[in-house]
């Protein structure tokens, strides 16, 4: 899977858009498929620390897009296992370091192809020897994870941890109640989460921090009404969304922010007709794929994550997506 930009772009060039815009689901499971067809070009192996990350957000959007089918699973579950690491963790493609965000991006593929007992399949103990990658991850004294060996330190990483553990069924391999205890040191008074205590507020730490909360039961500890009217508070005059104050829109906010609205029950605080319009005014109506904002190049990242908003807001012809 390519993370190669383009050669789209989202929203006719010098024209005029159509009075009723739609969603070309063809063009979008075309373009999905076309894009490892493109290893001929210098950026399909600049960005091969993205790999893994780019089979799971095409394989997300051709499922919420009804055609699951498109890739081969078989091929899929290979290149996955491939990129398994001596630690247990995974790597973003085969001879790259483990790190927990492609660990994530790995059981993610695998549940969503029914496909997660392969770990086991291929050696005994499997799912525990990642989970084990995992757990040691956690800081023992601060309940938070880092994302690799070397130490850094965000909750996007505890969020992957929660969410993979859940789906391997072994979230008992780590201190729950700590890690829930570091969320809380990130909470600020606007409502929001940042990326560690003291850090700003920003949409998609949000996401990591409520949806780890969502996963062991613990929304009971977020404000919801303090939080909704922040994360309303990121739509713009012409619909789209942005990550936090003063920042440009962009269509990946369409998960963050509203995936987190979602999840307190507030999806109705903003306007979901006009963020609906510019999700898709930021198509390539020709070629397929969605771009950041109109404009722009498309890529597999904004196509998935422009579909999951609109799947969020019931668009039709989408699949539902689970918000966390």
């Amino acid at each position: 899977m390519s993370l190669i930009s383009g050669p789209g772009r989202g929203g006719p060039s010098g024209e005029a858009l159509p009075d009723e815009l739609t969603l070309v689901i063809d063009k979008h499971v075309q373009y999905i498929q076309s894009l490892d067809n493109r290893q001929d070009e210098l950026e399909y192996w600049l960005t091969e620390h993205l790999r893994l990350n780019g089979v799971y957000w095409g394989l997300t959007a051709l499922h919420l897009l009804g055609h699951p089918e498109a890739l081969p699973r078989t091929a899929i579950i290979e290149f996955v296992l491939s990129c398994q690491h001596n630690s247990g963790g995974f790597g973003p493609a085969p001879g790259h370091d483990a790190h927990m965000l492609y660990t994530v991006s790995a059981i993610q593929i695998l549940a969503t192809i029914d496909a997660v007992d392969e770990l086991d399949k291929r050696e005994a103990l499997g799912k525990e020897r990642v989970g084990k990658y995992i757990a040691d991850l956690q800081n023992k004294e601060t309940g938070s994870f880092a994302g690799d060996e070397w130490g850094e330190y965000d909750t996007r990483f505890l969020y992957g941890a929660f969410n993979a553990l859940s789906l391997l069924g072994l979230l008992d391999l780590v201190d729950v109640t700590k890690a829930v205890g570091h969320i809380q040191a990130c909470a600020n008074f606007d409502g929001g989460y940042g990326i560690t205590p003291g850090a700003e507020s920003h949409a998609g730490q949000i996401f990591t921090c409520v949806g780890a909360l969502v996963i062991v039961g613990r929304l009971d500890l977020v404000d919801n009404d303090r939080l909704g009217a922040w994360l309303s508070e990121r739509q713009l005059p012409n619909g789209g969304l942005n990550g936090r104050p003063e920042k440009l829109e962009d269509v990946c906010y369409s998960w963050w922010v509203l995936s987190s609205l979602a999840m307190i029950n507030r999806l109705h605080w903003i306007n979901g007709e006009k963020l609906t319009q510019f999700i898709l005014r930021c198509q390539d109506l020709e070629n397929g794929g969605i771009a950041d904002r109109p404009g722009d190049m498309v890529d597999v990242f904004h196509t998935l994550f422009g579909l999951t908003g609109l799947s969020l807001l019931g668009f039709p012809g989408l699949k539902p997506v689970d918000a966390v």
